[in-house]
């Protein structure tokens, strides 16, 4: 089987070390084996993404050596695909309108209530869950704004025990209520990383997911919609993150490490990658 491995960044910012080092790896493991590596780029948030940063990417992707194969696809030209898996998780009952707002949902999480922890947080309480039909259809008649929130509960009851692997921690398996009833589409953008990022792996063939180790409770998630939809489950090859000698993680706000930057200063694509096996990795893959 041909391995398709991908690298899928936001066009938020530019493109900075520690983004660059994911992206050789994606490409790395594809090119060894001759396979292939996709770009696709993760723009559905848009208000924040902007295509000057897209080019951007793209032209320090192919400064740093690093094709890729076939067109890119990019995320905000296909709110159709999604769409349509979001029609198919409805009619399942797997999703539902929630309109609380930030304080209301503060509120409720707040002591003294009691409030289930996920790795990002205090998990949504599931509030708008218990709402009857006919309420939810009179507040959305009404105008009251809201967003979509994934029935976790639900979809592991249709979903069964399920588990995916990684190459490190070998197979896991999945906890679907991890990450609490998630966002999966707002108004502004009717879709979440969550649904896009699944819909697209599985439309592009991508058999072997590279990304930070930051990402794997978020594998739960996409490993449960996984097996919901009937989709074939890639393998996962969960990494360290790249750090700087404080063993802070590298973001878009070091201005001064993006690759543009080090690009306009004179240094090469060698001397960049000397860079990034420089620095430490933090963050040890473990369970």
């Amino acid at each position: 089987m041909t391995v398709v491995t991908r690298f899928a960044p936001s066009p938020t910012g530019e493109l900075h070390l520690g983004s660059a080092y994911s992206a050789r790896i994606a490409w790395r493991r594809a090119r060894d084996v001759g396979g292939t590596f996709l770009v696709r780029i993760e723009d559905i948030d848009i208000r924040r993404c902007r295509r000057e940063y897209e080019t951007a990417m793209l032209a320090d992707l192919q400064w740093l050596g690093l094709a890729w194969d076939g067109a890119v696809r990019r995320q905000s030209d296909h709110f159709a695909d999604y769409g349509g898996v979001m029609d198919e998780l409805d009619a399942r009952g797997l999703v539902y309108p929630c309109f609380c707002t930030r304080a209301d949902i503060a509120a409720s999480t707040s002591a003294p209530h009691p409030t289930a922890m996920g790795p990002d947080g205090p998990l949504y309480p599931g509030t708008c869950r218990h709402l009857s039909n006919d309420e939810r259809r009179r507040r959305i008649a009404a105008g009251v704004e809201h967003c979509m929130r994934f029935d976790c509960a639900r979809a592991a009851e249709q979903a069964g025990p399920y588990s995916f692997f990684d190459e490190t921690l070998g197979r896991i398996e999945g906890q679907p209520l991890l990450m609490g009833d998630f966002v999966i589409a707002r108004k502004d953008t009717p879709t979440s990383y969550h649904l896009s990022v699944t819909v697209d792996d599985h439309l592009q063939g991508v058999t072997l997911v590279t990304r930070g180790i930051d990402l794997l409770p978020s594998t739960h998630v996409h490993a449960l919609l996984q097996k919901l939809l009937g989709y074939a489950a890639p393998q996962y090859a969960h990494h360290p993150l790249l750090t700087d000698a404080t063993g802070r993680r590298f973001a878009k706000r070091d201005r001064d490490l993006t690759i543009r930057a080090l690009r306009e200063s004179g240094r090469t694509p060698a001397d960049v990658f000397e860079m990034i096996d420089g620095w430490s990795c933090a963050t040890p893959v473990k369970g």
